[in-house]
């Protein structure tokens, strides 16, 4: 018997190359703000993002704060006054055409998806997630599809994962495997709840902190090794 019934997958930089669509939608918005230096100012915004969003997860900010700040946040450093919200909109319609696989995601999926449940759980806005996984045919290979916006909690709250795992019909925590990408959301939610969990690290990113996966992979067709083995 399989050691895993059950797959629990991140959607961005996991599925979706979330990296490469950020900067395809942040390079089209900051030309349409007429922004000087962009590869400037899109390192500037990924600081600043990225900063918001582990404030998010320790619970400081809420998403709408992150969503609505970000790019304020980012032009007062250019001593520009803008509408955080209108901006985020447009950054939005722009994100919203993305949706490149991760290198051998599809053909990973196309394999499991015949052999186990497997679900997506991930961070984000609600239109803009389904849009994408609409656009990627994602949708022929799960079973369902967890959005923090519809659940109503994020990763990696640990009722983020008590209302999917009350949603997968006969869950059984020691059958399960989440794999993702973020150490503080996939990897630390998974490890909180108690079900396995696998940190897809394509940069080989050394792992600094206290949070220890079961598995590491470098590139996420290597997960047939470990779902073999």
């Amino acid at each position: 018997m399989k050691k895993y019934n059950t797959l629990l997958f991140d959607l961005d930089d996991t599925i979706l190359d979330f990296k490469k669509g950020e900067k395809i939608a942040l390079t089209a918005l900051l030309e349409e703000m007429k922004t000087e230096n962009i590869n400037d100012a899109i390192e500037d915004y990924i600081v600043i993002n990225k900063g918001l969003w582990r404030e998010l997860e320790k619970g400081n900010v809420d998403r709408e704060y992150v969503l609505n700040n970000r790019f304020s946040m980012l032009f007062k450093k250019y001593n520009r006054d803008l509408d955080g919200i209108e901006v985020e909109n447009r950054f939005r319609y722009y994100l919203n055409m993305q949706h490149e696989f991760v290198e051998g995601a599809e053909e990973l999926l196309e394999k499991l998806s015949g052999e186990y449940k497997i679900y997506i759980v991930t961070n984000g806005v609600s239109h803009t997630q389904y849009k994408r996984i609409k656009d990627a045919n994602l949708e022929r290979f799960f079973t369902e599809i967890f959005v923090s916006e519809d659940i109503g909690y994020q990763k990696p709250s640990k009722k983020y994962f008590e209302k999917v795992a009350g949603r997968i019909e006969g869950f059984e925590p020691e059958r399960t495997l989440i794999v993702g990408d973020s150490l503080t959301a996939d990897i630390a939610g998974g490890m909180e709840f108690g079900i396995d969990t696998c940190w897809l690290n394509e940069s080989s990113v050394p792992n600094t902190t206290d949070i220890s996966p079961n598995y590491e992979i470098k590139k996420i067709s290597d997960l047939y090794d470990i779902l073999n083995s």
